[in-house]
Order: structure tokens, then sequence, then C-alpha cells
């Protein structure tokens, strides 16, 4: 473990490695395996979605729907904790992960809390709002992992509810060169410590810019060895990527 908590990590001056949604290029994302493949690779961290089920519980899973990513079909957010667990989340990547499950929250950090800095992403939806961010602060306290997470989202308003609720945990506000400015002057109302812009957003003035104004700055989704260098050069503090184990090479000889 190269670091003891994100704040630490953040103002190291090193670059880090994130697998985004585990280190999805060689396993399905958002399981236990891909995270773990990860922390093989030697990433520093693991980026990671989250949702809602209908009873309230908080699993990991990209999409609205379970069509893509398993043996399923219909609304995520439409299902028990119970009916999400029976579905394959492996055998659509390869017959190798076939059984891989979709995990909890609470699964996550068991497994990686004490071993891996966790970015979270909220992936919310209009009826779970308010009950999202609770499920999240109180996952988050259960296992005492306030100062080894850091929370995302392209939603201000509910990064505002959040910090409101939780003002150690750190905040990433998520963005590209499409969102609506008015997202990005909501920020100023709030405390979020951290930019996550799309990497091609990412140049010499947009660092000269957030260092005036104190963001921290993690980017995705970065798998290009060159790119990637560049942007340690510009000195991000993260790169989000599908691939761990090319970027972390990649670092190590730039």
């Amino acid at each position: 473990m190269r670091f003891e908590t994100i704040g630490e990590a953040m103002q190291s001056g090193e670059t880090m490695v994130f697998g985004h949604r585990g280190a999805s290029a060689s396993a399905p994302m958002n399981t236990l395996a891909a995270f773990q493949l990860a922390y093989d690779q030697g990433a520093d961290g693991i980026e990671l979605d989250t949702r809602l089920s209908k009873d309230g519980r908080l699993f990991v899973l990209h999409d609205f729907t379970v069509d893509a990513t398993t043996d399923g079909h219909g609304c995520a957010a439409d299902m028990t904790l119970s009916q999400l667990k029976r579905l394959d989340a492996g055998s659509w990547f390869s017959s190798e992960f076939a059984g891989e499950g979709i995990p909890t929250l609470d699964e996550i950090f068991d497994s990686f809390g004490d071993a891996l800095l966790i970015n979270v992403e909220i992936k919310s939806t209009r009826n779970s709002i308010g009950r999202m961010e609770k499920a999240l602060a109180d996952c988050i306290r259960r296992h005492n992992l306030r100062e080894r997470v850091i929370v995302s989202s392209f939603d201000p308003v509910i990064l505002k509810r959040l910090s409101g609720m939780m003002p150690m945990v750190m905040m990433g506000f998520l963005y590209q060169p499409e969102t609506p400015a008015e997202y990005c002057l909501a920020l100023k109302s709030m405390q979020c410590e951290a930019r996550h812009p799309r990497h091609d957003m990412v140049d010499a003035g947009y660092m000269n810019w957030s260092r005036a104004q104190g963001y921290h700055v993690n980017v995705w989704t970065v798998n290009d060895s060159r790119r990637a260098c560049a942007l340690k050069q510009l000195g991000v503090n993260s790169i989000i990527t599908d691939d761990p184990a090319r970027i972390v090479a990649a670092l190590a000889e730039c």
C-alpha cells in the first residue's frame, strides 16, 4: 500500500493509476475479478460505479440496465439485491469469468478498502435521490474509509448533498466538453477539492488554472502510454485507465 489516505496521495506529487471499473481491459468491468486484477497489476486505486437496488442496497454496475454486462434483462434499480446476485456478470466478457457476480459496495470495501484507494462514482436515478447519498455515507462510515475514498459524480447537486453529510470525504466533479456551464458554476457554493475532466480537456493551460484554484486533477480514460506520460509531465494527480498494467509500466519509464 503506497498511500494511507487520498489526501496524502493527492499531495505526494506523484501521478497515481486507478483501474477504470477495475482492470476492465482484461476482466469483466466492475467485478471482484477486475478489481483484484487491478491490484495485481500495480494500480494505486480503483474506480467503480455504484447504484441503489430496489430494496436499498448499494451494488456495483455501470449501466442503467443489466442487459449489456449480465445474462439478465431490465432496469437494475427495479431489481432487489437478491435478484441482481443471481445474474452472471462475467460470461459476456469471456467464458473464463463465467459465474462472476455483481458485487455490493460492501464487498468491494471489505476486499480492497485497506489495499487500494477507491474512487466511487455515484450513478443515481430520480427515485434514488437522497436515499443514495445517505446509503453511501452510511457505507463509508461503516467501513471507516472516509480518508481512503473519493466520491465522484457528473451531478454537482449530488456532490453537494453528500459533502454536507460527509465533509471529511473528498469530492470530485466529473465533466467533459459538453457539460453545461451552469454545472461548473454550481460548484462554487460547495467544497469540491478535485476535478475529473476527460483527459483530452487537459493541457498546460488547464493545469495552470487548476493549480491556481487549488484543485486536484484526476483524468479519464487513458489507455495510451504516450498520452499517459504527457499527462504525468503536466502534473495530473491520477490517471484512470482500463489497462493499469500498461499505464503503470509507462509511467515508470517516463
